[in-house]
């Protein structure tokens, strides 16, 4: 554990914040003899929250501290983030629910094709068109909110998450195509390895079954060859038996 790995995980512990915040209809906090409304407190929660996922890259990079668990924490932490933001939106009413399906369904998908690149021994780090969609994502939820209580923002805020939309979909496609092939072709080897194996261990099974029953019978062979041989013993005795110990006839 390091600090840009803290940072991310600090960033997952502001989601059930900013989440409790953006759906209370209002928030009463003074300041400067006016009122901080609820989605502006929002705003800055989520702004704080996106500037670590920023900075523990930054510093990632910097001091050479970029370690698998940070690379696989990173996106889950920003997924949550974004995601728990746009479906808190749909909750107030400030966008559509079937955009906000499409974009975490997405999510979901190329989480799972990270969970089964991850369980092949792949680590898919964030590409261009990957960190292009954060970067709007962050923007356009910071439009919505704003948008709530401005109306004028409202236009620049759909606009913002139709881009992010056609981004999410392009950055999924591509995730696919770069590693569907390498993960699909790793699982049929280690598929193809798995039915050799079986297949050897069966044939292993067959022989020993047969070893077995040919040690069997052999032994049962021997055991009759020694009980003959005691007979063979026992008649040859009985021929070579002293004449005095013979019955005599009359």
């Amino acid at each position: 554990m390091n600090l840009p790995n803290w940072l991310t995980i600090s960033r997952i512990f502001f989601v059930p914040l900013l989440v409790a915040v953006m759906v209370q209809e209002r928030i009463p906090l003074p300041w400067g003899g006016g009122e901080i409304t609820s989605d502006m407190l929002a705003l800055a929660i989520f702004l704080i929250a996106a500037a670590t996922d920023i900075l523990d890259g930054y510093l990632a990079r910097r001091w050479k501290q970029v370690t698998t668990i940070g690379t696989l924490l990173d996106p889950i932490a920003d997924k949550l983030l974004v995601s728990a933001a746009l479906i808190s939106l749909v909750q107030v009413g400030a966008v559509r629910g079937w955009l906000v399906v499409l974009l975490v369904g997405r999510e979901f998908a190329v989480s799972g094709l990270r969970a089964i690149a991850a369980a092949e021994g792949y680590t898919i780090s964030a590409n261009e068109l990957g960190k292009t969609k954060t970067f709007f994502q962050v923007v356009s939820v910071s439009f919505l909110l704003v948008s709530i209580h401005h109306p004028a923002m409202a236009a620049w805020a759909s606009i913002s998450l139709y881009v992010v939309v056609f981004f999410s979909l392009a950055s999924a496609v591509s995730y696919f195509a770069k590693f569907w092939n390498r993960v699909d072709v790793s699982v049929k080897h280690r598929t193809r390895i798995e039915l050799l194996q079986a297949d050897r261990q069966k044939r292993r099974a067959l022989f020993a079954e047969k070893r077995a029953v040919l040690l069997a019978k052999r032994a049962a062979r021997l055991e009759r060859l020694r009980t003959d041989r005691a007979k063979a013993v026992e008649r040859a005795a009985e021929f070579v038996r002293p004449a005095a110990d013979r019955p005599t006839s009359t």
